[in-house]
């Protein structure tokens, strides 16, 4: 059976993220793949085109990540872990994130192409260090948060951060809220 064909009937002709039926292809999951089923998603023209950077994501159409999270094939839960990841800066996005569950393999997969998105280069704190997602950071400057109406203090930790597709910027959480902050004003811990 080929691959589309085994996509069509493990899918039921609707596409593994956001289930519409219309304008179906088959998509590798990226960094490597065999092209055999396990391998691949299923998707429609909207997430492809969103999924390749070819269009601006669509932040509502996304929701739909809360459901496919879930699914049982590991090629599904990569690209939501994925996508999931490219719109951690919405609330909706980042609390799907801390709920999601992946084997280890298959966590290890889905952060190998989230790295090979990452070829600016590695994101450095204010001393040069190199910042790795979970390490924990110290603000060496008070700094406004904008939209949040408070202000990062000096020496306040931020413990597991995130990095983002910009080597100039991590997310972490400070004062209960998730904000993006500019690496050269934190230094690692």
């Amino acid at each position: 059976m080929s691959t589309e064909n085994a996509l069509k009937n493990r899918s039921n002709s609707s596409c593994e993220l956001c289930t519409s039926s219309s304008d179906l292809s088959v998509f590798e999951v990226p960094p490597t793949s065999d092209g055999s089923a396990q391998q691949c998603i299923y998707v429609c023209q909207t997430c492809l085109e969103q999924i390749e950077g070819n269009k601006e994501l669509d932040m509502n159409h996304w929701r739909c990540l809360n459901d496919s999270m879930w699914n049982q094939e590991p090629a599904v839960q990569v690209m939501s872990y994925r996508m999931l990841h490219k719109l951690s800066s919405e609330s909706w996005a980042q609390d799907a994130l801390d709920m999601i569950y992946l084997e280890d393999n298959v966590k290890t997969w889905a952060e190998q192409g989230i790295a090979a998105e990452r070829s600016n280069g590695p994101t450095r704190d204010s001393n040069g260090a190199e910042l790795q997602d979970g390490d924990n950071v110290t603000l060496i400057k008070d700094l406004k948060v904008k939209g949040a109406n408070f202000t990062a203090k000096q020496g306040t930790m931020v413990r597991g951060i995130t990095l983002t597709d910009n080597p100039e910027h991590i997310e972490g959480k400070v004062n209960g809220t998730r904000i993006v902050l500019v690496a050269a004003y934190l230094k690692k811990a």
